[in-house]
C-alpha cells in the first residue's frame, strides 16, 4: 500500500472517532471500508460496537456438543453453566444455577436447590427435570461416550451416584460412599436442555447409536443450539469465526438490577498461527492475546502505546511432557496398535529413564521460553498444597547424557561404529515424535527433544499435525509412538482427583496406556502394570480421605511413583502471560481463573479513545 494511501487511512480513522455519531461519521465509515476493504474486522471491532469483545482460538471446535467434545478449543464456558461455579480469584465454589446446596452428615446425600425463574436461551424454563436428564440420560448413559462420566465414578468398583428430582427446583444426589471431590466435579458438569435433546437420546441411527452423538455438530444452524450461560451461539463461519450474543434470559443481574452480561457480543476469530495472532493483536483486531515467550519482549515494549497490559498468572496449570505409548494391546482384528519392537523399547524403564536424563530442560527454558518458565518435576504444580518437592524426596532427572548412555548399555542396547543406538537384536532405535501444529513453542520443544535424542544415538522424526488429528491418534487410533504434549484440568492443583481422567488406568485420557472406552470392543492383550494399579488405589484412598495430612501423604506417593516409573517425563511449564486491552473494565485477572472467568461482568469502554490509543499500529 502506498505511503499516501496510508496517511489518508490514518487521517480518516482519526476523523471517525471525532464524528462517529453524526451522519458524516457514517459516510466516513463507508468511505474507509471502500478504501481499505482489507480491514473491515478492525473497523467493526474498534468502532461500530463498543460492547463487543474480540478473542482468538487456534483451532476450530470439532463440535458444539459439550458432553462428547474432547477438544480444549470450545466456547462452552461462555454458553453453559453447571449447578456450581468456581471463583476465579479464590478458587472457592460458589452458587450458579443452584442457589444453595445441603450436604448430609454422612457426606453421601446432597440436595441442590435451583434458582427460581431460570430459563434457557430460547425462553423455556430450566428446572430440576433438566438436571436429572443431563446427569441420568447423558453423563451416566453408557451409550454416550463422554469423558465426563469419569468424574462421576466413585470407589474402587467405579460405582455411580443416583440422581432424583424432589420437586421443580430441588434435585437429590445419593453417593455410594463419601466422595470428597464430588462438588468440584459438579462445577465442571454443564446442564443441558431436556426439551431439545431428550428425543435425540432416545432415538437411534442406522448403526444403533443415539442420535445425540451426531446432534449439534458444526453444521448445525447456530440458533438451534440452546444454552443457559451468559451468551448464546449466534453464528459460525467454519475455520473463520464464531459469533456469540448476549443471552437475554441469563439469570444474573448486578447490584442495580441491570441484567448481565454487559457485553452484547463476543467474536472469536479462528487463527491457527501464533504469528498471525500476534499481528492481529498488534493491529488492534483482537482484544486479548495469550503471550508466548517469543512475543513477550516485543509486546512489553508496546504495552503503553498499545493501551494494553500483560498479566502474569505464574506457571500455567497442568504440565507439559514427553511420553511414550506403553500400550501393548491389539485391536479387534488382532493387530498391535504399536510395532512390538518399539513397544519393547518404550516399556523398558531404563530406556525411559535414559531419555529423561538426555533432555536438558534448563536449556529448553532459556532458549525456547526465554527464561519465562519453570522446570516441572511433578504432575502437581508447586502452588499445590499436595506438591512433593525434590527437597522432600521426589526423584528428579537432571541433565546427564553420560548417565543416559550408561543406562542404555546396561539394559542391553549397543552402539555401532557411527554412534547409532541399536537394541539387543541389532534394530536401529528410531521412532516418531508427535506434536500439535497450533503452538510454535511446542514444536520448537519437540525439535529440541529430537536433537537431544540424537546425542545418545536415537533417530527421532517429527510428525506435526493439527490438534484434532492428534487427539484422534491418541484417543482413538492409539497408533502414536512418542508425544510432546500437555495436560491439565483447572483446579487440579487444589483437588488432585481431577487428574484421574489422565492417571487412572480406566481414565478417558489415560493416553499412554489407553484401554477400551464405553461402547468400544474390548482390546486384546491390554495390560495394566502393577504401578498403574497402585496409582488407582492411591486415587481411591485420596478421595475417601478428608484428613489433609493423610491426603498429602497419599498424593505424595502418587507423585513419587510417576517420577520413578516415568510414563511421562515433565518438561518446562511456561508462565501464564496474557495481554488484555485497557478498554476492558471489571477485569479480575488471576492465576486460577485467567482473564475472562467473570465474563458476564466485563465491560468495554471506548469513549474518548483516539486511533493511537486504540492500539491501532499502521503496518
Amino acid at each position: 500500500m502506498k505511503q499516501s494511501t496510508i496517511l489518508i487511512l490514518f487521517f480518516l480513522k482519526f476523523m471517525i472517532f471525532r464524528v462517529l455519531r453524526s451522519s458524516i461519521g457514517f459516510l466516513l465509515c463507508c468511505l474507509l471500508i471502500f478504501i481499505s476493504g482489507c480491514r473491515p474486522i478492525l473497523l467493526n471491532s474498534q468502532i461500530n460496537n463498543s460492547s463487543k469483545l474480540v478473542l482468538a482460538l487456534p483451532s476450530a471446535p470439532p463440535t458444539f456438543n459439550y458432553p462428547i467434545s474432547r477438544s480444549p478449543y470450545g466456547i462452552f464456558t461462555f454458553i453453559y453453566e453447571g449447578l456450581l461455579s468456581e471463583n476465579g480469584l479464590t478458587g472457592e465454589l460458589q452458587a450458579a444455577l443452584a442457589e444453595s446446596w445441603i450436604l448430609s452428615e454422612d457426606k453421601r446425600r446432597i440436595i441442590f436447590t435451583l434458582r427460581s425463574g431460570l430459563k434457557w436461551s430460547d425462553g423455556e424454563p430450566l428446572t430440576a427435570d433438566d438436571v436429572v436428564f443431563t446427569y441420568q440420560d447423558i453423563y451416566l448413559n453408557k451409550k454416550i461416550p463422554t469423558v465426563y462420566r469419569d468424574f462421576l465414578r466413585i470407589g474402587s468398583n467405579g460405582a455411580f451416584p443416583s440422581v432424583k428430582k424432589l420437586d421443580r427446583q430441588r434435585v437429590e444426589f445419593i453417593l455410594p460412599e463419601p466422595f470428597a471431590p464430588f462438588l468440584r466435579y459438579v462445577e465442571k458438569l454443564k446442564i443441558l436442555p431436556a426439551h431439545v435433546l431428550r428425543d435425540t437420546v432416545l432415538s437411534i441411527d442406522a448403526d444403533g447409536k443415539p442420535l445425540f452423538l451426531s446432534t449439534w455438530d458444526t453444521n448445525t444452524e447456530p440458533q438451534k443450539i440452546i444454552s443457559n450461560g451468559a451468551f448464546k451461539l449466534e453464528g459460525y463461519i467454519p475455520s473463520q469465526r464464531i459469533i456469540l450474543q448476549k443471552n437475554p434470559f441469563y439469570w444474573r443481574s448486578d447490584a442495580m438490577g441491570n441484567s448481565l452480561p454487559y457485553l452484547d457480543e463476543i467474536v472469536i476469530q479462528i487463527i491457527p498461527s501464533t504469528d498471525n495472532q500476534l499481528l492481529r493483536f498488534r493491529s488492534g483486531e483482537l482484544d486479548t492475546l495469550r503471550v508466548d515467550a517469543e512475543a513477550f519482549q516485543l509486546l512489553k515494549r508496546e504495552e503503553k502505546r498499545g493501551k494494553y497490559q500483560i498479566y502474569n498468572g505464574g506457571p500455567q496449570f497442568g504440565y507439559q511432557f514427553v511420553g511414550f505409548n506403553l500400550n501393548q494391546a491389539k485391536n479387534s482384528e488382532g493387530k498391535p496398535f504399536l510395532n512390538p519392537i518399539k513397544s519393547g523399547w518404550f516399556n523398558n524403564l531404563a530406556f525411559r529413564q535414559a531419555v529423561a536424563y538426555a533432555i536438558d530442560r534448563e536449556q529448553i527454558n532459556n532458549n525456547i521460553y526465554r527464561g519465562l518458565g519453570a522446570i516441572q518435576h511433578s504432575a502437581l504444580g508447586i502452588q499445590s498444597p499436595y506438591y512433593l518437592s525434590p527437597e522432600a524426596g521426589l526423584k528428579v532427572y537432571n541433565y546427564d547424557p553420560e548417565k543416559a548412555r550408561s543406562l542404555l548399555l546396561d539394559a542391553g542396547f549397543q552402539y555401532n561404529n557411527v554412534n547409532e543406538l541399536l537394541d539387543e537384536n541389532g534394530n536401529r532405535v528410531e521412532f516418531t515424535i508427535l506434536v500439535k501444529s497450533e503452538e510454535k513453542l511446542r514444536i520448537d520443544t519437540a525439535v529440541q527433544v529430537k536433537e537431544y535424542l540424537s546425542k545418545i544415538g536415537i533417530q527421532a522424526n517429527l510428525q506435526v499435525l493439527n490438534f484434532n488429528t492428534v487427539l484422534e491418534k491418541l484417543l482413538l487410533r492409539r497408533d502414536w509412538e512418542c508425544y510432546v504434549g500437555a495436560f491439565g484440568v483447572p483446579g487440579a492443583d487444589f483437588e488432585p482427583n481431577l487428574l484421574s481422567l489422565f492417571w487412572l488406568s480406566t481414565g478417558s485420557f489415560h493416553q499412554f496406556n489407553l484401554g477400551a472406552k464405553p461402547g468400544e470392543t474390548a482390546l486384546q492383550n491390554w495390560q495394566v502394570s502393577s504401578w498403574e494399579e497402585e496409582i488407582d488405589r492411591l486415587f481411591t484412598a485420596g478421595y475417601q480421605t478428608v484428613d489433609e495430612n493423610e491426603r498429602r501423604e497419599i498424593y505424595g506417593q502418587f507423585q513419587q511413583i510417576v517420577a520413578e516409573q516415568l510414563p511421562i517425563f515433565f518438561l518446562v511449564n511456561p508462565l501464564s502471560l496474557q495481554a488484555v486491552r485497557d478498554r476492558i473494565d471489571n477485569l479480575k485477572f488471576s492465576a486460577i481463573g485467567g482473564a475472562f472467568w467473570n465474563i458476564d461482568e466485563l465491560k468495554v469502554n471506548d469513549e474518548g479513545v483516539s486511533p493511537q490509543e486504540s492500539g491501532v499500529i499502521p503496518n
